[in-house]
């Protein structure tokens, strides 16, 4: 089989202009970037707003190995089956980071025969909205430390909250000493440190944005500091607000491509869905489901991180109901929830895992059924869709059928969309489609008004199933703060391990009787949600012992290779 690049780079394009045209966007409406890409304005919304609404399609996954399990292949893939079966459909999907691009994951585009093309621009700058996210957020930064260094607005050097952000997976930049120039009266060396920009704020407000009024509302206020007295210090208070949405002015727009097979695609936004909330743009998602009979979308890593705040964090601001979640799991990590095998990037596969294995996909089972349970628990009904693999064999998928069903799922579909495009998922398109028509009884998971201690605990003990959570000091006078200063009546973003339903990457399958240490709590006021992280999550990935980017080049002519 051809390598990801290989089958991307051989793809037969459409010019953007006709995928614009085929979901009614007329050129007027665009700002084209090159060929094969281009920004949707918002009169196209505004054309559309009144027709009839798309069936919404979340697709998760379970607890994914280190490798990930296809969700965006089965995402994109879905897509392109539900439009061979005869269902206009659209794909909304994040941008991806050049952390990880280059870092531990490679590219996400999908992979196989179920991609976003060119995958080359899809991985690597887009149309530049990451790197407006990290500029207007770091213009903060300096406009900040203006104000501190002219001792304006009474700010506490040692309140700052607000800490810098680069798109690359560096951990040497987590914690930092700034303010060394002892020369310069006013600026005392202090303690920060970098994020990855797809953990911003900026990044957040972007993707939970309605309209460019909003991204302007919600970057006004972005709290940054405290003054001496204890009051907050907003963006708007440093008069860095206006500058920033001016940033941000181009990047508010969703960039239109298209899949292997001339699918429309909206690529919109970016944020982790461990260290943030993990979905794409809600105004690419409003622009699609006015556009199709289907919207399919994605939520990133499993439904204990992605899902559960496209739920809670999502919908709860776009007012948008899913009618099904597309579970995705596969063979492989099923066995390795059993505890008995490691998952490694860059290593090869355990030959254990490759082979027919009953009684390690029963013991690792356990995690597919909670995370169906996971999400039943928001009324929505479930579709497991089983990434196969060459090395599956027949009586393998058979007890994974037996078992999702079982535990409450709808029905579980072979997908092969990754060998055989298109027309490797039809079943899986046809079966999705037909549990679309089944009523859904979304609800939220818990009220707002409910406290920020009580909020947490029910995430952590309904979702990961924990006993209880524990709120170290320095959270706890955190919650304090929130709650004095009004901010207690937001929804929580939970920042914590991918590959756990608990907060330690240890602790496979379906954990138990654990404890949930919160280790710190911060204020996303033009977000609206607090930001919990969990025992050692990061907001800085590191690199790997060999990054992909190791495999990236160019060759004589500029082609691209070696990106996956």
């Amino acid at each position: 089989m051809l390598t990801d690049i290989e089958i991307a780079q051989s793809a037969n394009l459409k010019p953007i202009k006709d995928i614009a045209a085929s979901i009614n966007i007329a050129e007027d409406d665009l700002e084209l970037y090159g060929k094969h890409k281009a920004k949707v304005l918002p009169a196209a919304l505004e054309k559309v707003k009144n027709n009839p609404q798309a069936k919404y399609i979340l697709v998760s996954a379970i607890t994914p190995t280190p490798l990930g399990e296809g969700k965006t292949v089965t995402t994109v893939g879905l897509s392109m089956s539900l439009n061979r079966i005869g269902k206009k459909t659209i794909t909304c999907i994040r941008q991806p980071s050049l952390g990880p691009v280059f870092g531990i994951k490679g590219g996400a585009a999908g992979g196989g025969y179920s991609q976003v093309v060119p995958m080359e621009d899809f991985n690597l700058h887009l149309t530049g909205d990451v790197h407006a996210v990290g500029l207007a957020h770091n213009l903060c930064a300096a406009f900040l430390e203006n104000a501190i260094y002219r001792k304006k607005l009474n700010i506490d050097s040692k309140s700052v909250a607000w800490r810098r952000v680069v798109d690359v997976s560096d951990r040497s930049l987590r914690k930092i000493t700034i303010g060394l120039e002892d020369e310069v009266e006013g600026v005392y060396p202090r303690e920060t440190g970098f994020d990855i920009t797809v953990a911003s704020e900026v990044m957040a407000i972007l993707a939970l944005a309605s309209d460019l009024a909003d991204l302007r509302r919600r970057v006004g206020k972005i709290v940054l500091a405290k003054t001496y007295d204890g009051n907050y210090i907003t963006a708007e208070d440093l008069g860095v607000a206006g500058s920033m949405a001016a940033l941000l002015k181009d990047a508010i727009h969703p960039t239109l491509m298209q899949t292997l097979d001339n699918t429309p695609c909206f690529v919109h936004a970016g944020p982790f869905a461990n260290i943030a909330h993990g979905n794409s743009s809600i105004i690419a998602d409003k622009l699609a489901v006015r556009m199709s009979d289907f919207v399919v979308t994605e939520a990133g890593f499993g439904a204990d991180c992605g899902a559960e705040k496209f739920f809670n964090i999502k919908c709860r601001a776009s007012g948008l109901k899913p009618n099904v979640v597309v579970l995705v799991c596969t063979i492989r990590a099923l066995k390795m929830h059993s505890g008995k095998f490691t998952v490694k990037p860059g290593k090869p596969l355990d030959e254990d895992l490759l082979r027919e294995n009953l009684g390690a996909i029963r013991e690792g089972a356990c995690n597919l059924e909670k995370q169906i349970e996971n999400i039943k628990i928001f009324g929505v009904p479930v579709v497991v869709a089983i990434n196969c693999f060459a090395t599956d064999t027949d009586k393998e998928i058979e007890l994974i059928k037996e078992i999702a069903k079982k535990a409450g799922a709808e029905d579980a579909v072979i997908s092969r969309v990754h060998a055989q495009g298109a027309a490797g998922g039809e079943d899986l398109a046809r079966c999705v489609a037909r549990v679309a028509e089944c009523e859904s009884d979304f609800k939220f998971l818990y009220s707002v008004d409910s406290s920020i201690e009580d909020k947490m605990r029910t995430i952590a003990q309904k979702i990961y199933g924990a006993k209880d959570i524990e709120i170290l000091p320095k959270a706890k006078k955190q919650i304090e703060d929130f709650k004095k200063a009004g901010f207690d009546n937001l929804p929580i973003c939970m920042a914590k391990t991918h590959l756990s339903l608990s907060h330690n990457p240890k602790l496979k399958g379906r954990p138990r009787d654990f404890i949930v240490p919160i280790r710190e709590i911060r204020l996303s006021a033009g977000a609206e949600f607090l930001y919990a992280l969990l025992g050692d999550m990061r907001t800085m990935p590191g690199l790997p012992s060999i990054p992909a980017g190791t495999r990236i080049d160019i060759d004589k002519d500029g082609k691209i290779t070696g990106l996956s």
